[in-house]
């Protein structure tokens, strides 16, 4: 059965032939002039190549058709970001919520906005191709699903094969790195401690027991994906009397853990409990909220400011703590934040080294 132009160039964008479909589209203009769909299918495949102006001049053309379409919208608001017009790439954002109030697009991009908005990350997005993950979305490529769906087929039949015939071996080792290697042997269990203490000062004297408790924990906590306690449970370790090669393996551990997002962080520490023992939290990341004074942006792009935590609501100061990022953030500096950091310590005081922040567009936290 014959199909349509329109059909037939969505199968080309679908496995990214996006050239191939403006050529077959550009053809028909004079069957599809004033149609809706041409117009926004058309902008959706400029967007993909990178040609911005012709992008723009359909999506405006469908736009006087129709106002309300997610693709229209998700495509006009990807022009502004690419821009760096947030603000407008935000309303057009918010316009698709309203109409679809889950649309992932949509929630990346808001999140994207504001938590790494900042012009220079958007230039090397829009470099790299990262930014079209906030496009219009055309679907699954049918021709890498085939080019995957074989090997995996096979692999998927290997496994089985492997179980059913050797059943007694455990091949399924979790989501995590299997890090047997780095469990301590029976003699680092006897004499986990350090044998000379003489001239040494350690923020924590641990028997033995204690010691291969602390390192059972932290291996623990990095399979269940705690790393944040698993960091507190290494610098326990690593300010103890422990074992120079228990102190070894306990650093190697603190390699594999993850940076996290502010979605994946686990055990978030309080600010009062990192002020009572900042040895333990050294390198742990934080989610802390309040308000940010004393901003400064340095002649090396580098930013930072004072974070009043827990000062959300304007009521109760629970502390103050430096944060500092490479590049400056797009805070709104009388508006609450949550900032993402990472612990660290200068001259016996800690400050956070910010890698992400979190505001509500309608000045409050959620």
């Amino acid at each position: 059965m014959a199909q349509d132009a329109l059909t037939i160039a969505w199968r080309f964008m679908r496995r990214r032939k996006f050239a191939t479909a403006i050529k077959l589209l550009e053809a028909r203009q004079e069957i599809y002039e004033d149609n809706f769909e041409y117009y926004v299918i058309l902008g959706i495949a400029c967007l993909y190549v990178g040609d911005i102006g012709s992008s723009s001049s359909y999506f405006q053309r469908a736009r006087k058709i129709k106002l309300t379409d997610t693709r229209l919208l998700l495509g006009q608001a990807a022009i502004f970001l690419r821009r760096g017009d947030t603000d407008r790439a935000l309303q057009y954002y918010m316009e698709v919520k309203e109409y679809e109030a889950g649309n992932k697009v949509a929630l990346d991009a808001i999140e994207f906005i504001r938590t790494r908005g900042d012009y220079d990350t958007i230039c090397r997005w829009v470099d790299t191709g990262r930014i079209e993950q906030f496009y219009p979305p055309l679907g699954v490529n049918p021709e890498k699903v085939a080019a995957i769906a074989c090997p995996l087929a096979c692999f998927v039949l290997g496994l089985i094969l492997v179980i059913i015939f050797f059943p007694h071996k455990n091949y399924y080792r979790g989501e995590r790195l299997d890090l047997t290697e780095l469990s301590l042997s029976s003699d680092e269990k006897s004499n986990a401690q350090e044998k000379d203490l003489s001239g040494q000062t350690y923020g924590f004297i641990l028997s033995d027991k204690q010691i291969s408790k602390s390192y059972l924990n932290a291996m623990d906590y990095f399979q269940s994906h705690r790393d944040n306690a698993a960091q507190v449970e290494i610098n326990r370790i690593l300010n103890s009397n422990a074992a120079l090669s228990i102190k070894k393996k306990a650093q190697v551990l603190m390699g594999y853990l993850e940076e996290p997002t502010f979605d994946t962080l686990t055990d978030n520490p309080s600010y009062s409990a990192v002020q009572s023992e900042p040895s333990l939290y050294l390198d742990a990341w934080v989610s802390w909220g309040g308000k940010i004074t004393n901003a400064v942006v340095y002649e090396d792009g580098s930013y930072s400011c004072q974070l009043l935590v827990g000062y959300e609501s304007g009521e109760v100061v629970e502390g103050i703590v430096t944060v500092r990022f490479a590049s400056e953030p797009n805070i709104t500096p009388d508006q609450p934040v949550k900032i993402l950091g990472k612990i660290s310590t200068q001259d016996d005081k800690i400050y956070l080294q910010g890698r992400a922040i979190y505001q509500s567009i309608k000045g409050g936290l959620k």
